[in-house]
């Protein structure tokens, strides 16, 4: 038996290291060769004036101020948003779970052009009450990352037992925050991280409603770079992803790392 086993053990390695080779080849051949581009100079000599120009130029680096700060903004709206909203569907009203579902999904099947078409009225209001600022986008990008994060935090929810987990909050004198905050998030840790993760990439990579709405955010100065610059468009692009990766691979080592056999967070002593 140990004779058999053996043979198919070696085998299902060599097809996991092929994948995972043949993956890996797929994914870095497109970054290698956006480097290649971005640092050619005359001559066939190497440049790295195209990242050094990085650094130069206002419009981009406003841009990437911008961007960062839809980012942040977005994340925190998100959590803010459904965090304590499917938490509480998930411990009060379990009926309504396959609605909220729905309404979270739903941006996810209207294109974004059709998005844009209904938001254009919505923000010639926003604007005049708040202002020309393209902060503003927090809105319109909280709800292109709603069907994404939803489905996060449910799973991250739905993987532990939250209701006996509030009602034991809720019997120490725990208050509905109380639980939410010591108990529920804690526990949903790593899903409120993957959300975030999310949400970040798609508002760094996010064009079309930003373009249509006419704000500079940093996909759009690199498309308006691109026509002038195609070296330093290409450079920023490629620091753009390496700066994605960066981030997925920092929060993803920041998430709880449990072992097995281990439960959720405990609920010990009188909770505030």
């Amino acid at each position: 038996m140990a004779a058999v086993t053996a043979p198919v053990g070696t085998a299902r390695r060599l097809v996991r290291w092929t994948v995972l080779a043949v993956t890996g080849v797929y994914l870095l051949l497109p970054l290698l060769a956006m480097l290649e581009f971005s640092t050619r100079g005359t001559g066939g000599a190497r440049s790295l004036e195209a990242w050094r120009d990085i650094g130069e130029s206002s419009d981009l680096l406003d841009a990437i101020w911008v961007s960062f700060q839809l980012a942040v903004l977005t994340v925190l709206g998100m959590l803010v948003l459904l965090v304590p909203t499917v938490a509480w569907v998930h411990l009060r009203l379990p009926r309504l779970r396959r609605v909220v579902e729905f309404l979270c999904l739903l941006p996810l099947t209207i294109p974004a052009i059709v998005l844009v078409v209904g938001l254009a009225p919505i923000y010639a209001w926003v604007s005049y009450l708040l202002g020309n600022s393209p902060l503003t986008l927090t809105f319109a990008f909280i709800v292109l990352v709603l069907p994404f994060a939803y489905r996060a935090i449910d799973a991250g929810l739905s993987a532990i037992d939250v209701v006996t987990l509030a009602e034991a909050a809720r019997s120490l004198g725990s208050s509905w925050w109380g639980v939410l905050l010591r108990i529920v998030v804690p526990n949903i840790r790593g899903a409120i991280i993957s959300a975030s993760v999310i949400s970040v990439a798609l508002v760094l990579g996010e064009f079309t409603i930003s373009s249509l709405l006419n704000y500079d955010t940093l996909q759009v100065v690199i498309y308006l770079l691109g026509k002038r610059n195609a070296e330093l468009s290409v450079a920023v692009s490629l620091a753009a992803l390496v700066f994605a990766f960066a981030l997925l691979f920092v929060l993803a080592n920041v998430g709880p790392r449990r072992t097995r056999g281990s439960g959720p967070v405990e609920v010990k002593g009188p909770l505030a």
